[in-house]
């Protein structure tokens, strides 16, 4: 890599695997964002008074960490395809960890999908449905590590506003119940924080972009 250049998931797997211990500890930096935010999807209302997203952040990268070697892929998608099934196992013991205090609510299974997907309706992909601005072309390239970096930059309010609706998916009504506001000021502070969104997003290098 020249002197300057920014490093790629792929770049850093191949040195990872010859034995470069920092390209290993760089390439869990760069996804730590991505875990988080996918995590934080995952721990709905019922369990979050009972388990902390970040136990789940912290269960998912030990065990990435520990069992690196037995990962095979090549490309950043086959990257994040294994850490979110990872992540999903973990999600799936601490529901079940759970049962025996809130068997009703525990018994749903967890099915983790990504909430990055193009394809998924209100997904992140999909922020301008009417016309496609220049961020909104950039969001349809997958640039999945760079969208969750972005997203960790936002103000907490901003940041729950998107997680609420465009990953979990949430109706207006339920994100302003969970956000105890109403529902036009819950849509207002959703509009704002896209825009918020797509400028410090533009602003994210292409530093997990493969090739190069």
């Amino acid at each position: 890599m020249a002197s300057g250049e920014l490093p790629t998931v792929t770049g850093l797997l191949a040195r990872a695997r010859q034995g470069d211990a920092q390209a290993l500890d760089r390439l869990f930096a760069m996804c730590r964002n991505y875990i988080g935010i996918i995590a934080r999807t995952q721990i709905e209302g019922w369990l979050r008074a009972k388990v902390d997203a970040s136990d789940l952040i912290q269960q998912t990268m030990l065990e990435a960490y520990k069992d690196f070697p037995r990962f095979h892929g090549g490309t950043e998608a086959e990257w994040l395809a294994w850490l979110r099934r990872i992540l999903a196992h973990n999600a799936s013991d601490f529901v079940r960890r759970y049962q025996k205090t809130d068997k009703r609510k525990a018994a749903r299974e967890v099915s983790l999908q990504n909430p990055f997907d193009s394809q998924a309706p209100d997904g992140l992909a999909n922020l301008a449905a009417d016309e496609e601005s220049p961020s909104q072309a950039l969001l349809r390239k997958e640039r999945e590590l760079q969208l969750a970096d972005a997203l960790a930059q936002l103000a907490p309010d901003h940041c729950e506003v998107i997680v609420l609706r465009n990953l979990q998916r949430l109706p207006f009504d339920e994100v302003a119940k969970r956000m105890n506001r109403s529902r036009p000021a819950a849509q207002m502070l959703w509009m704002r924080a896209i825009h918020k969104l797509q400028e410090a997003f533009s602003r994210e290098p292409e530093a997990s972009a493969d090739g190069g």
